[in-house]
């Protein structure tokens, strides 16, 4: 389950990185879709990267 979840969030990544850097090198704004999906992709890697080193942090602690 954890497989497929990895894959579409890497998807989801990704698509949403080449077309952001694609308006940028064209010149033209990015959809607000684009840049919502965006801010949730940077929160939930954030989020997820604090929740890692936290419990990294804990066990070493422990």
């Amino acid at each position: 389950m954890f497989g497929a979840i990895a894959f579409a969030y890497g998807l989801l990544t990704s698509f949403v990185l080449s077309g952001a850097s694609r308006n940028h090198r064209l010149r033209r704004p990015n959809p607000p879709m684009l840049v919502y999906v965006g801010h949730v992709c940077f929160g939930c890697s954030a989020g997820l990267s604090a929740m890692l080193f936290l419990h990294a942090a804990q066990t070493l602690i422990e």
